[in-house]
């Protein structure tokens, strides 16, 4: 308390200074700029140490929560006429995508001018976002691709068995397709409906989106996609695009007169001089706890390097957040393709334990299929954007017999053992017909778990669920008509839902770590982790994730994974 008073006493001192600079924060008619260049996530993650902050430089990312605060104070300012936006190389998921969208759209419905530019092009993200925009400039000779979006299978059956390498793969759900590269030369009708329908949904909300810069106009903009890509200068023929121009001319585009300096203030300036300075409360306020489920799902990190949600660190979280008396509820952040079955499982009765004391709403984000929608089911309420990918409902395991490629090479093999079950997970030998039926069971089992749990967390039959599990994929809003949502929408809005089942007001949002010295030191070490900063930084992070992620999960582990398939280079799908 001591340290509040003080804090709140400087603070009425400097109040005088911190007012004046707000109020002359931007020249009247002058414009904000913020660059989008690098990652953007929704929340800010926890400041590294170590190793992996000099690898990053102690940068963050760029998050929605900060646009949005951006945004509101932009739109406020009467002296300020717009946003201006520079996208040059930025990386987002569908859901932030969409919800940055939706962000500059109320600004520029608000009244404020919001230009977008594009200096190296752009695809369908880019195009996605800046069609928000009243205006949208690309640089010179670039290309304007709003192409669509693809998903590219590739099979592995006829090459593992010219190595000599038998796959032996349980999976329940028509659906559940993911072992499906392993055993199949081509892909299955089950599969191509349900990428259908999420590259559907995906198509339709940019098609959607450029329809607003031909006045509504669907036929066009699905054409423009059709028809693309375009040189610039096509582009703005179309209409598509507004105009071309090197970074040094597009203020005279928008009828401003120099000196630039004067008008274009960089968004970190004006943030930090509009932001409206707190004081401390003298008693610790309530808020909604943010637990992070962010990457593949797994007991423990034996490696960890990548993005992983290791059950060790979010069951503390969660416990933390239940004994916290500041938390009066919890948003479960779930961007996750799933994962280890146990692992899910154990986070899951975590988060039943966390939801009998405290209101508990998840929001997925991107992708929460698979484990990353098991650990969700608990939750009083879900939330989701549009276009996250979700549902998953099923179970694959496999078993690879590496007898032919150990022989190809030379390796002979002999076997000591007591139990005649003892070399059941053997690589060098095919499985029987009882042990493959035991092994079937098992995954029948576990199956009817995940969907009992469904059915449990969604107050619904279990033949309701059955229907819709089989391992089918969906997107945000086909979910929603079949139940498996609640309310489609972004970070904010589950906060806000969360605040309201607390029913003590609106909440800011907290993250929530687990306790400093209770996670046991399984992880990597700190070159480890400064290793995966360093792969991040030249692109192969997703890389190092999938390939540390077989290495995270036991051999004998049943999975519910949503694997990633490949597409355009620059949008990623993950299917089932």
């Amino acid at each position: 308390m001591l340290r509040s008073v003080l804090t709140n006493l400087l603070l009425l001192l400097v109040l005088p200074l911190a007012w004046l600079r707000r109020a002359f924060a931007i020249p009247k008619g002058g414009y904000v700029v913020l660059d989008l260049d690098g990652p953007v996530v929704d929340t800010l993650p926890v400041r590294p140490r170590g190793l992996a902050r000099l690898v990053q430089r102690a940068r963050h990312p760029l998050s929605v929560t900060r646009v949005q605060e951006l945004c509101g104070l932009l739109r406020d300012d009467d002296r300020a006429a717009g946003l201006f936006v520079r996208l040059d190389g930025f990386g987002a998921g569908p859901s932030v995508l969409a919800s940055l969208r939706k962000i500059f759209a109320d600004l520029r419905a608000a009244g404020k001018d919001v230009v977008f530019y594009l200096p190296m092009g752009a695809d369908n993200d880019a195009m996605y976002l800046a069609s928000a925009g009243r205006r949208v400039v690309v640089g010179p000779e670039t290309l304007v691709a709003p192409i669509g979006y693809a998903a590219t299978g590739r099979y592995l059956r006829r090459a593992l068995a010219e190595i000599g390498v038998e796959p032996e793969v349980f999976a329940r759900g028509t659906y559940k397709a993911a072992a499906e590269p392993l055993v199949r030369d081509t892909m299955s009708e089950a599969q191509r409906e349900q990428l259908g329908e999420v590259l559907g949904a995906r198509h339709d909300a940019l098609v959607r989106a450029l329809a607003e810069r031909c006045g509504g106009d669907v036929s066009a903009a699905s054409r423009w996609v059709d028809e693309a890509p375009y040189r610039a200068t096509r582009a703005v023929e179309l209409g598509l695009v507004d105009a071309v121009a090197y970074e040094d001319e597009v203020e005279t585009l928008l009828g401003k007169q120099p000196p630039p300096s004067a008008r274009w203030v960089p968004a970190g300036r004006y943030f930090a001089a509009r932001r409206k300075l707190a004081f401390r409360p003298l008693l610790p306020r309530p808020v909604v706890g943010i637990v992070e489920v962010h990457g593949p799902i797994v007991s423990r990190s034996r490696f960890a390097l990548g993005k992983l949600a290791v059950e060790e660190r979010i069951v503390r979280a969660l416990r933390a957040a239940r004994q916290s008396p500041r938390v009066a509820a919890v948003v479960l952040h779930i961007d996750s393709p799933g994962g280890s079955a146990v692992a899910s499982d154990r986070i899951h009765h975590e988060v039943e334990l966390l939801a009998k004391e405290k209101p508990v709403v998840a929001y997925l984000s991107n992708v929460a299929a698979s484990g990353g929608y098991y650990v969700a089911a608990a939750a009083r309420v879900i939330v989701a954007e549009p276009q996250v990918i979700t549902g998953s409902i099923g179970v694959v395991s496999a078993h690879f017999v590496l007898r032919g490629l150990l022989e190809k090479v030379g390796v002979s093999t002999d076997v000591v053992k007591r139990g005649a079950r003892a070399d059941l997970f053997s690589p060098v030998r095919p499985l029987d017909a009882s042990e493959r039926g035991v092994l079937e069971s098992e995954v029948d089992a576990f199956y009817r778990t995940f969907v009992g749990v469904v059915a449990r967390g969604r107050g619904r039959s279990f033949e309701d669920i059955h229907k819709l599990a089989q391992g089918r994929i969906y997107s945000g809003s086909l979910a929603r008509s079949h139940g498996l949502v609640d309310e489609l929408g972004g970070l904010s809005d589950a906060v806000a839902r969360a605040s309201s089942l607390a029913g003590v007001g609106a909440l800011l949002p907290r993250l929530v770590q687990p306790p400093r010295g209770e996670v046991p030191a399984r992880a990597a070490s700190r070159v480890a982790r400064a290793a995966a900063s360093a792969l991040g930084v030249i692109g192969l992070s997703a890389l190092a994730e999938r390939a540390l992620l077989g290495l995270n999960l036991a051999s004998s582990e049943r999975v519910l994974l949503y694997e990633p398939w490949g597409s355009d280079g620059r949008t990623w799908l993950d299917v089932t």
